[in-house]
């Protein structure tokens, strides 16, 4: 294991923003993390662990110990007749991840195809997409204590999974370091082809007969046609979440916005089509410098080749300000600022 100082981390962010990490080193597995704990330039250090970098905005040089996870491997650990858990390295690319589920027939990630990132950063953010959560499928993981080193499992329940939340962005934060992810995987699977426009894509596919493979592949022609690809134009997928609003003020801006993009929750609630909000505020294809809104989806901002990163945050506040000007609704940063 090899310790850097003065590391660009250029390479490890899908913004591409420049800035600098005062330390940085590569854990390959827990005895890495376990022997990282005994050195000194890591105890007196503040701590930044790093996944696939395609969640955050780095908006300074990084004043901390930067902990790339490199921990790979994949493995069958339980199947019955109609199920199999399958347990993934933190350190794995997620849609390498669920293309290999996919090849197997194991069920319920199809819809969370190509979602950037690496596996060990999904359970933190309750990755989604298309009326799927990562919750949906999450059996455990394990994590080592930042501190200790011991090696905990943690339960469905305890990860306290909540609409692109769980305990690891708040009460744990920058406590454990994820090593693993186990999930309960399906044999019959149940196909999810209700939300957004994947019913539409398969209908433009011509596919007669569902299976996970063919909901995967319209999924990746979603993505692939609205959203850039991080290595062409830098982004970090959906920089916004989506608004859950009570009945009360979904009625009244349809009145306002007969056209609103909305979808009816199990709580009597809204969720907003955070998308659409932006876009109706005219900021679709917004760009001040470097730093834009993308033309094709609104949700996302992208660093057109040299945007800081304050000046991609500064455009994240002027669509903040935008969208409440124009419907009272305040919208919420879904990528972590750094």
């Amino acid at each position: 294991m090899i310790i850097s100082s003065n590391i660009s981390l250029k390479p490890y962010n899908t913004f591409g923003i420049e800035a600098f990490a005062k330390y940085f080193t590569s854990i390959r597995s827990v005895q890495n993390i376990q022997e990282l704990l005994r050195d000194a330039t890591y105890q007196n250090n503040a701590r930044l662990i790093l996944g696939g970098g395609s969640n955050m905005l780095l908006t300074k040089n990084v004043g901390a110990f930067v902990i790339k996870n490199d921990i790979e491997g994949i493995e069958v650990i339980k199947e019955t007749e109609d199920h199999v858990l399958v347990k993934c390295a933190a350190g794995e690319v997620w849609h390498k991840f669920v293309m290999w589920c996919i090849d197997r027939n194991y069920g319920g990630l199809e819809n969370l195809s190509l979602i950037p990132g690496c596996t060990g950063a999904s359970p933190m953010q309750n990755i989604g997409a298309y009326g799927v959560e990562i919750k949906d499928t999450f059996y455990e993981l394990e994590a080592v204590h930042a501190v200790t080193g011991e090696l905990k499992t943690f339960s469905k329940t305890e990860c306290e999974f909540g609409y692109r939340e769980s305990v690891f962005k708040h009460r744990f934060k920058n406590q454990f370091i994820i090593t693993s992810v186990t999930f309960k995987l399906s044999k019959t699977p149940v196909f999810h082809v209700e939300y957004g426009a994947i019913k539409q894509e398969l209908d433009a596919m011509k596919i007669s007969e569902l299976s996970i493979k063919v909901i995967s592949q319209a999924v990746i022609n979603i993505r692939s046609s609205k959203l850039p690809n991080p290595k062409e134009i830098g982004n970090a997928g959906s920089f916004f979440k989506n608004p859950e609003v009570s009945s009360e003020v979904y009625n009244r801006l349809k009145i306002n916005f007969p056209n609103l993009v909305a979808y009816p929750l199990d709580n009597s609630n809204y969720k907003l089509a955070a998308g659409w909000l932006i876009e109706q505020s005219g900021l679709k294809g917004y760009r001040k410098g470097d730093a834009g809104v993308h033309k094709l989806q609104a949700l996302v901002l992208v660093n057109y080749g040299n945007a800081s990163g304050n000046e991609i945050y500064d455009l994240s506040t002027h669509v903040l300000q935008t969208v409440k000007d124009k419907f009272g609704i305040e919208l919420e940063r879904e990528v972590n600022i750094i």
